[in-house]
């Protein structure tokens, strides 16, 4: 899962100053252990995550990416430009299933929108302790407010400039400011260099790790390259200029000091001087007194590594040296312990290990210092393990787990797979700190004690099998290992997101979103078995239309994978495109290399279809994998099962509510009337919206309403409603008593629902219309000079709550070539935005739309209504049914 390049390099984007600094200031404002920042990226609704502080990026790779659609905190602040504050995991399991399923640990979070005016460039968001009560986390809300803000502005200012801002890679990954202005762990020295100057400048602890001395400097790039490394000084001088050349600087460095010790170099770009000072402070926490300040300079003295004269917008270079060998006194004496002590920081890399340590992970000690753990130590490299380390770094109670250690043999890569438990088992307690995790190490024989001399307890998110696993098998004779619940968030968050899926195209679109990238999968297809026991293609991404195209319709007893793997009830995995074509001779390839796997959908005994995964490289595929893909292929036929009831069930839900809704309306000659109707898109896409025109006496009546809530309930009860305002209606009955009458039924009906109304009875001879109001939204009217006006009609209470409730009646009077727009609160209602502002929009749409000049001149009402709700026909959510009846009177002529 993690690699092991020398070199992590980040991604191109905005500069990483103006981000990075934003993190840091917000993780100071609100005491935040971890934060980050995510941009748009050059995908329509994506989000990727720019810059991670405090945190190791591999072991947060599933949250790299989010789809502004998803039910995600850090989605919804973006969409909606309102802040989410989840103060505990209580509210966060509450709120966000999904989120706390893959990250179920203890912690708080915030999520403040990135803007600059009407454009939302992204979201930033920090972690922080858990609060005991929502109102403790609202300040921090608060403070970090201004901060987005002001990255709002800095990005908005670059976008003037013409730079591209958005990000497309992989998150920058740095250290927060540490606590109390100390380091993270080691020695930490800083230096700034000023490419065009040439000058440098170091701090005190850099003296002290170069050896320099109290007064000693260095003059130039090439005299730090060689002062800090001499067998590495043409390493560190590359990594200098091509930080100086952009647009972002280089990853961290690994280089040798002249006694061999390892060090850490890292880059980081820093603003010109004139740049806004809330977005340029150090990230890694602010140097003491005697230390030159990497992000701004004093306001007297020239900027460090920057001579008088040079221009003032030069990009500056900022660096640390981290040199993570022991250097305190208390490092010195945990190396005398019979346990083993290791630490990491909050990017991963081994701070500190002690002989013991070193000799229980199978490694030099040289060898461990300065390496991401995963990486030094690869058999941590597992699901099981890695959910402890995050809980480490996310919470901040101990946390101890057992863990399986190869023989010397599988170690070193001979032998057995990595990580599979032919060896000995070893406890591991992780002791979270504000800066770096410390871990104690023991063979399993022996418990990690706690302060009080009793055996650590095991943490609240981890349950003891009856025996163990069987991908680590504990060796005879010792207790079974200690499995967290937490590795199984990828199927956890999978089983939440097909619940919430409808439809055979949104089971799909989870699939695709949710279990590829956890794979490492990149084409889907979905087949599904109809009622002729043919496989039809139901979803596909990814793959050229020459592979699938045998596929489609095939029977089943075609000697094809996609159709012996849902008849023989068992996957078929092939790690390669050559091992697919020796098995199925003469099946079309859509590659010439990649892995392939077939699922089986079944559902409760019965077929379901069949699932293709794609994979752009050969790979292999472990009992682990395979079984866990089994399983998820289960879950994905059981939703699609459900989706295909639904879509029934719906499809008869949609035939009941065409019927209900009025397939003409009423017509008069003077008269010219338009109604519309679009469903929501969430749930069965019917609900309680109606408009109808009916004859009453000399005249019209135009009625809309809304009944509350969604589904075949509110469908019924609206049909109900819409036949007893017709009866009433056709009587001549006067409006207040149309109202009156209507809900004096509904509160017998008892249906458990209330609804709004707006009836209106229209005399087109003379103009004269007198309406009644339901709680319903005010109608619009827009006069023939082209002037719309919210009319103010008095109203009553909405129908089926107040059986007395009286309904004032308003008259009013319609010119020739006026237009009287009827609607319900989904045509004008978005999440995160006041009612009044889409009012407002659609009395300007009106405006715009209903033309100038006698009635010839203007457009047809179908076409005004078509204009009124296009934007709501593109959406791709709909949270709400829209209805809309418009009304013109013709002149006598």
């Amino acid at each position: 899962m993690h690699g092991s390049a020398e070199r992590e390099g980040p991604a191109p984007g905005p500069p990483g100053a103006v981000l990075t600094g934003a993190v840091a200031d917000a993780l100071r404002a609100v005491t935040g252990f971890a934060g980050g920042v995510y941009l748009c990226s050059g995908r329509p609704g994506e989000l990727r995550l720019s810059v991670l502080a405090g945190l190791p990026g591999p072991l947060f790779r599933p949250w790299w990416r989010l789809t502004v659609d998803r039910p995600f905190p850090a989605a919804d602040a973006f969409r909606t430009r309102v802040p989410v504050v989840l103060a505990d995991p209580t509210e966060t399991m509450r709120r966000y299933p999904q989120l706390a399923a893959g990250l179920p640990f203890r912690f708080g979070s915030l999520y403040v929108p990135v803007t600059d005016g009407a454009r939302t460039y992204g979201v930033l968001t920090v972690l922080r302790p858990s609060a005991s009560h929502l109102t403790e986390a609202m300040p921090a809300r608060d403070r970090l407010a201004p901060i987005a803000d002001a990255l709002g502005a800095a990005l908005g200012g670059l976008e003037r400039d013409g730079v591209r801002v958005a990000w497309d890679g992989e998150p920058r990954c740095v250290r927060p400011p540490a606590v109390g202005g100390g380091t993270p762990g080691g020695r930490v020295g800083r230096f700034t260099w000023d490419p065009a100057g040439g000058e440098v400048t170091v701090d005190a602890t850099l003296r002290a790790l170069a050896g320099l001395g109290a007064d000693g400097g260095v003059r130039s790039a090439e005299a730090l390259a060689e002062a800090l490394a001499p067998d590495d000084a043409h390493l560190v001088l590359a990594a200098l200029r091509e930080a100086a050349d952009g647009p972002a600087p280089p990853g961290l460095l690994r280089v040798r000091s002249a006694e061999g010790a390892r060090r850490l170099l890292e880059l980081q770009p820093h603003e010109p001087a004139h740049a806004s000072p809330a977005l340029h402070e150090p990230v890694h926490g602010r140097p003491s007194a005697d230390e030159p300040s990497p992000g701004r300079p004093s306001a007297d003295e020239p900027s460090p590594g920057r001579p008088h004269g040079a221009s003032p917008a030069a990009p500056r270079i900022g660096g640390l040296v981290i040199d993570p060998e022991p250097g305190a006194a208390a490092d010195g004496a945990a190396d005398l312990l019979p346990d083993g002590v290791f630490a990491f920081d909050r990017l991963g890399l081994l701070t500190y290990v002690n002989p013991r340590a070193a000799e229980l992970l199978g490694q030099r000690r040289e060898l461990l210092l300065g390496r991401q753990l995963w990486e030094a130590v690869p058999w941590l490299d597992r699901p099981v393990y890695e959910d402890h380390i995050r809980a480490s770094l996310l919470s901040v109670e101990p946390v101890h787990f057992q863990v399986s250690r190869p023989r010397p043999d599988a170690a070193s890569g001979a032998g057995t797979e990595r990580g599979r438990s032919d060896g000995d088992w070893l406890t591991l307690s992780l002791y979270p700190g504000p800066d770096v995790v410390t871990c104690r190490v023991v063979p399993l024989g022996r418990v990690a004690e706690t302060t009080e001399g009793a055996p650590a307890p095991a943490p609240a998110d981890t349950v003891t099998p009856t025996h163990a696993p069987t991908t680590e098998a504990a060796p005879s004779g010792l207790p079974p290992a200690v499995v967290s619940t937490a590795p199984v968030y990828r199927p956890i968050v999978l089983a939440i997101a097909l619940t919430e899926a409808l439809t055979a195209r949104q089971v799909s679109e989870v699939v695709m979103r949710e279990l590829l990238p956890a794979f490492g999968g990149g084409r889907l297809a979905i087949y599904l078995l109809h009622e002729d026991r043919h496989l039809y293609l139901a979803w596909e991404h990814g793959f050229p239309p020459k592979f699938l195209r045998p596929f489609e319709g095939v029977a089943l007893d075609a000697r094809l994978p996609g159709v012996e793997t849902l008849t023989g009830g068992r996957p078929l995995f092939f790690e390669s495109m050559h091992k697919l074509a020796a098995a199925y001779p003469g099946i079309p390839l859509d590659a010439t290399e990649g892995a392939r796997a077939f699922l089986p959908l079944i559902a409760s005994g019965r077929p379901v279809g069949s699932c293709i995964l794609g994979f752009d490289r050969e790979r292999g595929f472990s009992d682990e994998e395979r079984t866990v893909l089994t399983a998820l292929a289960g879950l994905i036929a059981q939703a699609l099962e459900r989706a295909r009831r639904y879509e029934n069930e719906a499809a008869l839900a949609r035939g009941l509510q065409e019927a209900l809704l009025p397939h003409r309306l009423s017509t008069h000659p003077r008269v010219e009337t338009a109604g519309c109707y679009l469903p929501g898109t969430q749930g069965m896409e019917v609900g309680g919206d109606w408009y109808d025109v009916v004859d009453a006496g000399e005249g019209l009546a135009l009625v809309i309403g809304d009944v509350q809530g969604h589904g075949v309930q509110a469908a019924a009860t609206m049909g109900q409603l819409r036949s007893a305002v017709r009866a009433f209606a056709l009587g001549d009955h006067p409006p207040g008593e149309v109202m009156s009458s209507t809900n004096r039924l509904l509160i017998d009906l008892d249906p458990g629902q209330f609804a709004s109304c707006c009836y209106i009875r229209l005399d087109p001879l003379t103009g004269i219309a007198r309406a009644a109001r339901a709680g319903h939204p005010q109608p619009l009217l827009r006069h023939p000079d082209g002037r719309t006006d919210v009319l103010d009609l008095p109203g009553g209470v909405v129908l089926g709550v107040a059986p007395k409730a009286e309904y004032p009646v308003t008259e009013l009077r319609l010119e020739p070539g006026a237009v009287l727009a009827l609607f319900t609160d989904g045509l004008v209602e978005r999440a995160g935005h006041d009612i009044d502002e889409g009012i407002g929009a659609l009395r300007t749409a009106l405006t715009l739309a209903g033309g100038r000049g006698t009635p010839p001149q203007q457009p047809s009402l179908p076409r005004v209504a078509g204009l009124l709700t296009d934007r709501a026909r593109r959406a791709a959510d709909r949270p709400d049914d829209i209805a809309l009846l418009l009304t013109r009177l013709r002149s006598c002529g």
